[in-house]
Order: C-alpha cells, then sequence, then structure tokens
C-alpha cells in the first residue's frame, strides 16, 4: 500500500467518531449531510479512481477498496454512497475526450451517482438522441454531480439490436446532475441514509457523446478497470459489506466488553463460553470473506494491467465473490445483532442498523444468490472456460 493510500485511509479514521455519532441524524434524514460529503471530497475519497493527468489518486483496485471498506466499517450508509461515487470513475473514461474533459476541469472531486438498470430509451434524434426514464435506486443523487442511467436504444421506436441474439443495444447515458430531477422514494428498511431516490429525465436530447458502451468499453485515458467494468462492480459491493461486517463485530465486542450480563444468563457475556464459540465462528467467516476479496481483487488488478480481464470468466469469479460475501457479511451480521440480545432492538443499537443495511445491500441485483447458476454452468462447460473459472 503507497503512503497516498494509508494516509487516506488514516484521514477516514479521523471521520470516524463524528460520522458514528450522526449515524441517526443520518438515517432520518434519509441522506448523507452536505458537510460530510463536501469532508469526503476534501480527503479524496472521490478522487481514487481519477487518473494522475487529471489530479486524481490513481489507486490499484486493492487499495481503493480498502477505502470503501473503512467508510463501511464505520457506518454502511456511507460506504454504500462513497462506494457508488468512487464508482463513476470507473464509467467516466468510456465517455469521449471531450466530455471526460468537461466533467474534470475544475478539479478531480466529481461524485457520480444513477443506475445501471436499462430503465429508459433513448430515441434516435437529429443531434443525438431523446432520452426518457425513470431510473431507480440512484443512491447519493442529492449530491452527485453527474448522473448516469441506462438506456434500451430505439430507431422510429424500435429497440436497436444488441451483439447479443434477440438482445437490444444498450448503452449508459450520462449527464451532469441539474439536467436530471428527483423523486422522493427513498422510503425503506436499511441503507436509508443513501438518497437512493429514483432520477428521471424527460424529452432530454442528448448527444452521442455522453453515452457509454460497457459491452465493447473503448476508454479515452488510460484506465485499466474501465476495460472491465461489468467485472469490477461486483467487488466494490463485497468491499461495503465487509466493512459493515467488520463493523458490527467491532460494536458487538465493545457491548461484551462493557461487563453486560443478559436476563438469567449464568454469566457476562464475555465469560460466555456460547458467547465466545459464536464471536470465534463469525470472526473466521469475516477473516474467509476478506482473504477471498483480497484474492480476487489481487487477480482483477494483475488482469485489468495486462489488458485480459473483459473475460466472461472474470465476470463470473466477481459475481460468485460478491455473492458469497454478500451472503456471509449478513450472516456475520445476524449473529452479532442475535448474540447481543433484547438492547439490539433499540434504535439506539447500531447492531439493528448493520443488520438492516446489510440486509438492504444483499438485495442488490450483483450479489444476487442466481448468480451461481452461471458458475456451475460454467464449470460443467468448456473444460478451457472451467479452468479460468476456478482460478485466481
Amino acid at each position: 500500500m503507497t503512503k497516498t493510500a494509508q494516509h487516506l485511509l488514516a484521514n477516514i479514521q479521523d471521520l470516524a467518531p463524528d460520522i458514528a455519532a450522526r449515524a441517526a441524524d443520518m438515517e432520518a434524514a434519509r441522506r448523507m449531510p452536505l458537510d460530510l460529503v463536501e469532508m469526503l471530497k476534501f480527503i479524496g475519497v472521490f478522487r481514487v479512481f481519477v487518473p494522475g493527468s487529471h489530479g486524481g489518486l490513481e489507486f490499484d483496485l486493492p487499495s481503493a477498496l480498502d477505502v470503501i471498506t473503512a467508510l463501511g466499517r464505520i457506518d454502511g450508509s456511507v460506504g454504500w454512497t462513497a462506494m457508488i461515487g468512487i464508482g463513476g470513475g470507473i464509467f467516466a473514461p468510456l465517455l469521449t475526450r471531450e466530455i471526460y474533459t468537461q466533467i474534470y476541469d475544475k478539479g478531480p472531486d466529481v461524485i457520480f451517482a444513477g443506475s445501471v438498470q436499462p430503465a429508459g430509451t433513448a430515441e434516435a434524434v437529429q443531434g443525438g438522441w431523446r432520452v426518457n426514464g425513470r431510473w431507480p435506486f440512484a443512491s447519493g443523487c442529492q449530491h452527485a454531480d453527474w448522473m448516469g442511467g441506462f438506456c434500451i436504444m430505439t430507431r422510429d421506436g424500435k429497440p436497436l439490436p444488441g451483439q447479443d441474439e434477440g438482445m437490444p443495444l444498450i448503452r449508459g447515458c450520462f449527464m451532469p446532475a441539474d439536467h436530471w430531477s428527483i423523486e422522493d422514494t427513498w422510503h425503506v428498511a436499511g441503507l436509508k441514509a443513501t438518497g437512493s431516490h429514483h432520477i428521471v429525465l424527460k424529452d432530454v436530447t442528448v448527444p452521442d457523446a455522453n453515452f457509454v458502451d460497457i459491452a465493447n468499453p473503448v476508454p479515452c485515458v488510460q484506465a485499466p478497470l474501465a476495460r472491465a467494468v461489468q467485472q469490477v462492480l461486483p467487488l466494490l459491493h463485497c468491499a461495503n459489506s465487509i466493512g459493515v461486517a467488520e463493523g458490527a463485530l467491532d460494536e458487538l465486542v465493545a457491548l461484551a466488553n462493557t461487563g453486560r450480563q443478559q436476563f438469567r444468563a449464568m454469566a457476562p457475556l464475555r465469560e460466555s463460553e456460547m458467547f465466545q464459540a459464536e464471536l470465534g465462528r463469525a470472526v473466521a467467516d469475516l477473516r474467509a470473506a476478506q482473504g477471498l476479496l483480497q484474492m480476487q481483487a489481487a487477480s482483477h488488478w494483475r488482469h485489468a494491467v495486462a489488458g485480459t480481464l473483459q473475460d466472461e470468466a472474470f465476470l463470473t469469479q466477481a459475481l460468485q465473490t460478491g455473492t458469497w460475501i454478500a451472503a456471509t457479511a449478513t450472516r456475520i451480521a445476524e449473529t452479532c445483532y442475535r448474540l447481543a440480545g433484547g438492547i439490539a432492538l433499540y434504535e439506539t443499537s447500531p447492531l439493528q442498523r448493520r443488520l438492516r443495511d446489510m440486509q438492504a445491500a444483499s438485495q442488490h441485483y450483483a450479489v444476487q444468490q442466481r448468480h451461481y447458476v452461471t458458475a456451475g454452468k460454467m464449470v460443467l462447460g468448456d473444460p478451457q472456460i472451467s479452468r479460468k473459472a476456478l482460478a485466481a
């Protein structure tokens, strides 16, 4: 890890007490407070994937994941929102050089929000595409500088054919935040402070230069991860999930070290062998999740630098990793909540928030259990592909 990465992680830790103290207020507001967003900008959180040529930190993938994990350990919503803002830096190089320069013309601290669901349409018109759509789960949209939504591309009202037979052509549309409207829809059980509202474009003509193609990526600047956006995104989710699990264990251990003894228990929590065994099992789960992400991140980064990451086998690896880690982190949060006893029920307990945040995070499409099907089919199929799917 570079000194720059160490310095950023140290700055994040300095923010931890203030963020933890404001967690309940952030949930009530259903968004990140703007002064916290500005502080995260100031210390460099949103520039980790921006190249040095544009004032960014240009972190490698493992170091960037460490940043997301550190924030998720403090608060799940903060980690998630930072993850989304950081992740936009992988999409941006797929725009034209002109638009990329426009994005970073005032500096590298640009925040992205949006949705990869193809919930919009882009109809071919003179001067570009007429875009209409309503996209869900646009985390951080209230403080974003640029936003994106994926569209089915059409001509004369009919979908244009994509590269896969029977599938429509899909592109991501990116525009400055002031072009979008926000619908207040984020009334949810977990990740409450992420402000993941719906965003809308209505009859907006968007130039072709403002669209990205993640299926056939051609970065306008040196950006190894931009060549394989789909392979990278699940690992960003892994980082926040591990952070939330780490935070839940921190809080459970802190509770046990207060000397707490549950009603009718024979001994305080920290002296109970049942508690110790369950805690030990949860820590083992966490170490396994940390080790898997470290291995996968190192492998992904190695292939990204070599230009070989854009491969179906590596996408399968990422989805497997994301799905398993999300389920494991949720199990850890559930264990911590259960071991704490009745005190965890109260909204003042961070353990109930950790559990709700992980249950919400595990609903994301990138970490759904159905992704194991693709992995199984790949392993049963072509032997060469099988070796790639199983190898690190």
